[in-house]
């Protein structure tokens, strides 16, 4: 079983930068994939990011373009999520979860964490 803490959401202009941190208690950590989602008021759950069990492999949303990199330090039980160039239209609670399989499908993670809110103003 796995429990994850996100940290690091917040208020920042557009343009601006933030690191998403989710730390991750368990054994099966460094076995699992880890994803990273995001939820906007009155829209669906949609794929941000996801990465391999040792972070060799990565994929990422269309919208990323670029601007957002996900990476994981097994010896410390964290995954991250690099945002730069935020835009507005980023704005919705981030979610890192865990599954046993690589997928950018939310009902294929087991595991989810509280969220953090990413607020970009323009």
């Amino acid at each position: 079983q796995v429990q994850l803490v996100e940290s690091g959401g917040g208020l920042v202009q557009a343009g601006g930068s933030l690191r998403l941190s989710c730390a991750a208690s368990g054994r099966t950590f460094s076995n699992s994939f880890m994803g990273w989602f995001r939820q906007a008021p009155g829209k669906e759950r949609e794929f941000v990011a996801c990465i391999s069990t040792r972070g060799g492999t990565s994929s990422n949303a269309d919208f990323v373009k670029g601007r957002f990199t996900i990476s994981r330090d097994n010896a410390k039980n964290t995954v991250y999520l690099q945002m730069n160039s935020l835009k507005p239209e980023d704005t919705a609670v981030y979610y890192c979860a865990a599954s046993g399989i690589w997928s950018s499908d939310p009902t294929k993670y087991a595991y989810w964490g509280q969220g953090t809110q990413v607020t970009v103003s323009s």
